[in-house]
């Protein structure tokens, strides 16, 4: 058997991960699927995959709670199969970007389907933070570079500093703004998330300057850099194709980090880490994240599902996240759990209770709303 044999031996999924593209592509056709058919309706593929067929493919694929063997570990981190898998994602959603400024520019697309569009583009956005996310918590230069390019689209270049050096630190704990409290609905989690998450990162990375003797202004600040890369690439699109796709380039972007905080709601709802005797929170354990082992959305979020061993272990790639015995599990995949994070009384009549039933009913270990 040949060592590229073996590798596909070892991850059962190594062919699949190319399938991540998809998302991104979804910005680059629906001109033509539309001119193809006929139907408008194309104009809004983006929510009707991510909303509609993602959801579906999970309750008919089903599950993949597969682990990988721990000698198996190295071999995979190591293969750089799996990063070109991430790196393929951004010239693709860029090219995308750039064929819907060429399309909100158009007199002959009416205003519905260009708002189809924008919501489209907007979700591919979104999926290009998670993109990010993989690649900002690797240690290569490289990696954390694309990071804030897949960053600039979404214009949420804070999420850089934030997500690693904030996010993961306060993680499940009523301190972080990105951990969902239970009995707090996703409409009065956003606002908290966006605000705090930003405020976070501006207190992080002056922090981090003052240590190092830098002023804010330096070359060295993490937030200019990536608030730099949304400017120049805002700019070159409304150089390209006009003042007219302003509206639009914002809306999608606000789509895109609404996506990712969205996310964000369903992944430590109502999760809280314990407290030692010193006052000091225990470290993440596979218990402080909700995971989901829908095999479709977890090969197009590059694992992002198996939450509660990245937090556990952020410095895993994503090809070798597990799926822990002990992580609570959400009931479906992170699509679905979208649809009915947008209705807060559906929402919590499914997930109130496995909150409750994870910590045995106690109450006191619950990461609850203040005043709820």
């Amino acid at each position: 058997m040949t060592d590229m044999e073996n590798i596909a031996v070892r991850d059962r999924k190594r062919y699949l991960w190319v399938l991540g593209t998809i998302a991104p592509a979804s910005a680059l056709f629906p001109a033509q699927l539309v001119q193809i058919t006929g139907l408008e309706l194309f104009w809004w593929i983006g929510p009707i995959f991510v909303l509609v067929v993602i959801p579906l493919l999970d309750v008919a694929v089903g599950r993949d709670s597969g682990n990988m063997s721990e000698q198996d570990y190295e071999v995979l981190s190591d293969d750089h199969y799996y990063r070109w898998c991430t790196y393929l994602f951004l010239p693709i959603q860029f090219a995308g970007l750039a064929v819907a400024g060429y399309m909100w520019s158009s007199p002959e697309l009416s205003l519905v389907d260009k708002l189809g569009l924008t919501v489209t583009v907007g979700i591919v956005s979104g999926i290009g933070i998670n993109t990010a996310h993989e690649l900002g918590h690797r240690a290569e230069h490289l990696e954390r570079r694309l990071a804030k390019i897949a960053l600039a689209q979404s214009g949420y270049g804070h999420f850089y500093v934030e997500h690693n050096r904030g996010h993961h630190v306060r993680v499940a704990t009523p301190e972080d703004p990105a951990s969902a409290r239970f009995g707090e609905s996703l409409w009065g989690f956003l606002p908290r998330s966006v605000f705090g998450g930003f405020r976070s990162a501006l207190s992080l990375e002056r922090e981090r300057l003052s240590r190092k003797g830098k002023r804010w202004f330096s070359r060295e600040n993490n937030l200019l850099q990536a608030w730099s890369l949304t400017a120049v690439l805002f700019g070159a699109m409304i150089l390209a194709f006009g003042y007219t796709i302003i509206p639009f380039l914002a809306l999608q972007a606000v789509i895109g980090f609404g996506l990712l905080e969205t996310v964000n709601y369903l992944e430590h709802y109502g999760l809280k880490r314990a407290r030692r005797t010193d006052g000091r929170y225990e470290r993440c354990s596979p218990r402080d994240s909700w995971n989901s082992d829908r095999l479709v959305t977890n090969v197009l979020l590059f694992h992002l599902q198996r939450h509660s061993d990245h937090h556990a272990n952020p410095g895993r790639r994503y090809q070798t996240l597990r799926s822990p015995e002990q992580a609570p599990q959400l009931p479906y995949g992170y699509a679905t759990m979208m649809v009915l994070a947008f209705i807060p009384p559906l929402w919590r009549a499914v997930m109130d209770h496995r909150v409750v039933d994870h910590y045995d009913g106690d109450m006191t270990l619950v990461n609850v709303k203040p005043g709820g």
